[in-house]
């Protein structure tokens, strides 16, 4: 793992909050929350990938196949 992955994730959520922030003083409240919602959806699909990653790792070095 590198530390893209950690700069990606930091990324998202800047671009995100920053939207979110844009969304709700434009009025659109619910569209924020939304948008919200869909930026830490791709995060934690992101960290699912990064964990499924560690245990087929795990079972490589430990040979639980």
């Amino acid at each position: 793992m590198s530390i893209d992955i950690v700069f990606k994730i930091a990324a998202i959520g800047i671009l995100i909050s920053v939207l979110s922030q844009l969304l709700k003083r434009a009025g659109r409240e619910d569209i924020a929350t939304m948008t919200s919602i869909a930026g830490l959806v791709v995060v934690l699909l992101m960290v699912i990938d990064i964990i499924s990653n560690l245990f087929e790792t795990i079972k490589r070095i430990f040979g639980l196949y």
